[in-house]
């Protein structure tokens, strides 16, 4: 039998323990046939021919175990700050439910279960491969490394990918981040795949690494498009798909010669993920700005409109920013999407999608504009000033599909007008407090509140830049008040 010309790093407890009744499976079998370095956080492991009982007792001394499911028979086990997903052989029976869900089935674990069998259930041949863990034998019966030299996803048993729908959303994903192809097979076959049971947790997960892992989302984005996950799981994006934009302003168009906001949609969050890499922004910071550039334009369907501008009719969509800004909410709120890493996603994302025409402004004005303009965007977007300009950047790159090298000659005016003006996130914090306003006699309420709003709003324009200055413009209005 072949073997793994790159073996596995030594798991000489397995071996002991289970010696041939071990197999690595999963996408650590996938990556190490690729050519790819084996992932060091995890590994999954199948064992036969034991029980989850037996396998407990005999890992039990030598680490912790997280019993993740006893009736299916998965554990997870951490040794030397190491965690294998440790897996008995089973099958996946469906649930009798009309309306199918990632957990619709029942699972069972069967430890005398041939290895084929287990392999047989498995969405992809590329992923249906295992390696003996005591000699690297590869055991590969429905041909996944020859799907892997190929770059293509098969699908290894079509009768059973549509029993879980989210297998769907992880064709997309494979195809981005493997950066395969699709075979009319998983095509076929997703059609009939209703998706609407899935958690939206795991519908958030698969978009996560299609944005965050792949070296171009669009490809992603579009398998979630053909593949009718859109339609179902994501409206706000595919009514993207059926508008059109002005084809002068917007000259980028698909490969039927649609210039559709989608298209646009896909290179801008493409040239997101290159400006990012060049910036060396982490990895919270970059999926706040790919989520405003994917959802920068959902406000353009319900704000489409036809005007005679320049001596020939328009398509204009006045207002998309606020209008998007509110569809986006409403998407964030039905995927419960909160906050990544600790980073508040939302508090980020949404008002960079209300600003992303803001940045232009300053530039077409740049001859007349002072820097209370400047306050105010930055105030505007929460101070993440260079999400902003790396989010405007990126929009006006998604009109062409050349990568692009870095930022243009407007982002780096504006940063540079940012910089010289000293307009940051600290700046633009109030500089007067509640607890400055109670010795000069104002009680903690609604009228605090309002003289607070009012001297933000004038250090915003530039009137006051110190706390003295501030104090001092907090006691005029004190006294124009009486």
């Amino acid at each position: 039998m072949d073997k793994l010309k790159i073996p596995f790093r030594e798991h000489d407890l397995f071996i002991r323990l289970f010696d041939r009744d071990v197999y690595v499976v999963g996408g650590g079998v996938r990556d190490t046939l690729r050519g790819n370095r084996v992932p060091e956080k995890d590994l999954d492991l199948l064992i036969l021919h034991h029980t989850v009982e037996d396998i407990t007792q005999r890992l039990q001394p030598h680490g912790r175990i997280d019993l993740v499911g006893t009736s299916f028979g998965v554990i997870k086990f951490t040794c030397d700050n190491f965690t294998y997903d440790i897996a008995l052989p089973r099958k996946d029976i469906p649930k009798d439910t009309d309306v199918r869900g990632h957990k619709d089935f029942i699972i069972h674990a069967d430890p005398e279960l041939p290895l084929e069998k287990d392999l047989e259930r498995r969405d992809f041949r590329c992923n249906s491969i295992a390696v003996r863990l005591v000699d690297s034998v590869v055991i590969d019966p429905f041909q996944g490394r020859e799907d892997i030299e190929k770059r293509v996803l098969h699908l290894t048993n079509p009768a059973a990918f549509p029993e879980d729908p989210l297998r769907v959303l992880r064709a997309a994903r494979f195809a981005s981040v493997l950066e395969y192809s699709i075979e009319s097979d998983v095509y076929t076959a997703a059609k009939a795949v209703d998706l609407t049971g899935l958690s939206v947790e795991r519908i958030t997960e698969e978009l996560y690494k299609i944005l965050l892992d792949s070296p171009r989302p669009s490809r992603g984005l579009e398998e979630l498009f053909v593949l009718s996950a859109l339609r179902q799981l994501f409206p706000e994006l595919f009514a993207l798909t059926l508008s059109i934009q002005d084809s002068e302003f917007h000259p980028e168009k698909d490969s039927y010669g649609h210039h559709s906001v989608w298209q646009h949609t896909k290179i801008t969050v493409d040239q997101a993920v290159r400006l990012a890499g060049i910036t060396g922004m982490d990895r919270p910071a970059r999926l706040a700005l790919l989520l405003a550039a994917l959802l920068h334009d959902v406000g353009k369907p319900a704000t489409a409109a036809w005007e005679f501008k320049h001596g020939r009719m328009v398509i204009t969509n006045k207002g998309h920013d606020i209008a998007g800004e509110k569809t986006m909410r409403q998407m964030f709120d039905r995927l419960k999407i909160f906050s990544f890493l600790g980073l508040d996603l939302r508090g980020i994302a949404l008002p960079l999608v209300r600003c992303h025409h803001r940045a232009a402004e300053l530039w077409t004005n740049r001859d007349v504009v002072t820097k209370k303009a400047f306050n105010r965007l930055a105030a505007d977007v929460g101070g993440e000033i260079e999400l902003m300009i790396t989010l405007d950047a990126a929009d006006r790159a998604g009109r062409d599909e050349k990568p692009v090298a870095g930022l243009d000659e407007q982002a780096l005016w504006l940063k540079q007008k940012f910089e010289e003006l000293n307009v940051t996130r600290e700046t633009i914090q109030p500089l007067i407090q509640g607890r400055d306003l109670i010795p000069l006699g104002v009680e903690p309420g609604p009228g605090m509140g309002r003289i607070l709003k009012e001297l933000y709003q004038m250090q915003l324009d530039n009137e006051f830049e110190s706390r003295d200055a501030g104090m001092d413009a907090a006691r005029q209005l004190l006294e124009e008040e009486i």
